[in-house]
């Protein structure tokens, strides 16, 4: 079975540097981008996979590459404690800052909630140490990665009780818990999603609103982009971003495709929100294949300063 974003997300190995940064208030005047424009872990690693290499095989040599492409913020996924030490002097030595970081966590079971809370917050309590992290981005587990099983009301109650206690912990901690989604949280009407909006307290949970999944999630429905941005656009301080051409991911970032991320950039103007942007431009078997690494990111980065500069 091919390795995909959401079984890489389950073994990946984070990477980190000491710069600290502070959330930005979303009713700010002031819609400056509060950090560098940074890049997904897991883009990278489509990129080495395509070509034969292992992201992990020699970290310092990756990061290199990483700050070769011009990108200056980095969010990685972290599993481990031990991930966090042992990477966070790499991107200390190339500059490179960290933010940001994902990591996942299960919230939908009492029991593994509560472990699963634990051991998000202990992450988080190196990471601000080390790296000076400040937003935590996490998906809670769905019940099968690769299956269609969806929570039912009791577990979906639960895992919205567990991820406002998260993000409630976080903010005593000094740090912002964003809530991030694929596809499978847009099933059966979107109740999962909707239900960790409606019924999280926005001072604990804000909201990691990844582009292309909401899209992809609604059937290509970039209506559906629209609209979560109308309904939960001031909770947001972080955002994904990601480009398709007919459905397909692009090798790079594009203003213009199946999502009009001018728009999008218009629509966050508007409301006077400048989130963390991080780009995740990864590739699927049917990407075009005609940049390396360096160039596909050099260029992912141009243009997403082009379309988000606030």
């Amino acid at each position: 079975m091919p390795l995909n974003r959401r079984h890489f997300l389950q073994s990946s190995i984070g990477l980190a540097t000491a710069v600290s940064f502070g959330v930005p208030d979303p009713q700010a005047e002031n819609t400056k981008l509060p950090f560098p424009i940074s890049c997904n872990q897991y883009s990278w690693f489509t990129f080495f996979r395509r070509e034969g290499r292992d992201w992990k095989a020699d970290l310092d040599v990756s990061m290199s590459e990483y700050a070769q492409s011009g990108f200056q913020a980095f969010e990685p996924s972290f599993e481990s404690v031990g991930e966090v030490e042992k990477l966070a002097p790499i991107v200390k030595k190339h500059g490179i800052a960290v933010p940001s970081f994902y990591v996942n966590s299960l919230l939908h079971e009492i029991d593994a909630g509560k472990k699963s809370i634990g051991q998000v917050l202990t992450i988080a309590e190196i990471a601000q140490k080390l790296l000076g992290t400040t937003i935590i981005v996490t998906n809670p587990s769905p019940i099968n990665w690769n299956g269609s099983e969806n929570k039912n009301d009791p577990q979906l109650e639960e895992q919205a009780k567990n991820l406002n206690q998260l993000g409630l912990e976080l903010r005593k901690m000094g740090m912002t818990l964003a809530y991030h989604t694929h596809d499978m949280e847009m099933r059966a009407g979107a109740r999962e999603f909707h239900h960790m909006m409606l019924n999280t307290d926005p001072a604990n949970v804000t909201f990691c609103m990844d582009v292309h999944w909401i899209y992809r999630g609604s059937g290509n429905s970039q209506l559906a982009v629209f609209d979560v941005l109308k309904l939960y656009g001031q909770r947001i301080t972080e955002m994904h971003i990601r480009q398709s051409k007919d459905g397909i991911w692009t090798e790079v970032f594009a203003e213009n495709g199946d999502v009009n991320y001018h728009q999008v950039a218009d629509e966050l103007r508007k409301m006077g929100i400048a989130p963390h942007i991080v780009m995740e431009q990864c590739l699927e078997k049917q990407s075009p294949n005609v940049h390396n690494a360096i160039d596909a990111h050099q260029e992912d980065l141009k243009r997403a300063t082009q379309t988000f500069s606030l």
